[in-house]
């Protein structure tokens, strides 16, 4: 059976451009289909399951570095390959050389699509699920400079404002328009997104587990998996448990 592929793209120019090569690089790979967002992007990937992915990496909804973590998280070992195009070369793109992922910048240029074509069949006849974890955590970890690093944030806590101390902090939970900050003992707002968030919190005491949440590792009691092999958080002071995305599982696995 010929392999399958799925491009995801914002500018229908170029996601027809992008198709119309890989039918010169690689006539037998049939295009599942063509998804004009992030979220579009990843209901194709599950429904289709093809063996190939071209993840544009700036899409409206989600970007193609979180459509990757995600459909890595749902689908495990069934995942695509995933190829990243895009127009920038901030996103550590000499990292991509030497790991599962690969990429192509725009415009796209024929002689380095097909590279990029001969090094996919190799990796489709040996796929390697950690190496693109583990890259993918790279990724989205360094995908935008971090800015001064937060000690402490303002948070909405009912109708007061006050002043919490990053120790006091669990998890930081996506929610919406806002970021819940699940504290020891109760719970508050921000209007932070989450992933810009990120960026700006210590790196050696808050860790991204999932595209939702961001725990602060002081809290974590216990990782456990379920019968089905997936992973979950204990907290010291909540009673919820968190699950793992498969991209951080590997962060957990000496707990």
């Amino acid at each position: 059976m010929n392999p399958r592929a799925v491009i995801a793209e914002d500018e229908p120019l170029l996601a027809e451009n992008l198709r119309s090569l890989l039918g010169e690089c690689w006539p037998e790979l049939n295009i599942a289909a063509l998804a004009p967002n992030g979220l579009e992007a990843l209901a194709a990937i599950e429904r289709e399951q093809p063996e190939v992915a071209f993840l544009d990496i700036r899409m409206p909804g989600l970007s193609g570095l979180e459509v990757a973590a995600e459909a890595l998280d749902r689908l495990g070992d069934g995942a695509p390959a995933f190829v990243f195009v895009t127009a920038h070369d901030e996103f550590a793109l000499k990292a991509f050389d030497l790991a599962a992922a690969d990429y192509v910048l725009k415009p796209v240029a024929k002689d380095r699509l097909a590279r990029a074509v001969a090094r996919l069949r190799q990796r489709l006849e040996q796929p390697d699920r950690g190496r693109i974890a583990e890259q993918l955590r790279a990724l989205l970890g360094a995908a935008t400079p971090p800015g001064e690093t937060l000690r402490q944030i303002r948070a909405s806590v009912g109708d007061a404002v006050r002043l919490i101390a990053l120790d006091e902090v669990c998890y930081f939970q996506a929610s919406d328009k806002y970021t819940t900050v699940m504290l020891r003992e109760g719970e508050a707002l921000i209007r932070t997104p989450l992933k810009e968030l990120s960026e700006r919190l210590p790196r050696e005491q808050f860790q991204m587990v999932h595209r939702s949440t961001i725990v602060n590792l002081a809290e974590v009691a216990a990782a456990v998996r379920d019968e089905s092999g997936k992973l979950s958080l204990r907290m010291r002071h909540r009673k919820e448990t968190l699950p793992v995305s498969r991209v951080y599982a590997e962060l957990f696995k000496a707990m």
